[in-house]
């Protein structure tokens, strides 16, 4: 007997747009799949490298970063700092051999239809990878 495999997803959403989008999600009743846990960050640029490789550390099979369309973050350039600072993370990533397990995504507070899908396909992505291998260790 198999179980499927059932990834467990960090998400970092920013507090004006992304949270509020997966707000909207949620009483729109979207349906996503219930592998996500939600943090709540001020803005995406404040979400630090260590968080993620703390959170894939701890066994997270996935971590998102959702943040606020660029042009639209309310702390001016928050948001382009993050995209930055995650593509470099993505990049150390690959050399750990856990490249795939880390996206950012720019999602507004009335898209919470887009916040449900992207949580969809980036859980059909983590189930293709198969578990953290940091779990085992």
């Amino acid at each position: 007997m198999t179980e499927e495999f059932e990834p467990s997803i960090l998400a970092f959403c920013c507090n004006w747009c992304s949270y509020a989008g997966a707000d909207l999600a949620g009483v729109s009743r979207f349906q996503y799949p219930p592998n996500i846990r939600i943090i709540r960050v001020m803005c995406s640029g404040r979400v630090e490298p260590a968080f993620i490789l703390e959170a894939l550390k701890d066994g997270a099979d996935g971590v998102l970063i959702t943040g606020c369309h660029i042009g639209d973050c309310h702390y001016i350039d928050g948001n382009r700092n993050a995209e930055v600072r995650i593509n470099n993370t993505m990049e150390a990533l690959k050399y750990l051999g856990l490249d795939g397990r880390l996206r950012l995504e720019w999602v507004s507070a009335s898209e919470g239809a887009r916040f449900a899908e992207v949580v969809s396909e980036f859980t059909e992505e983590i189930q293709k990878l198969g578990p953290n291998p940091l779990k085992a260790a």
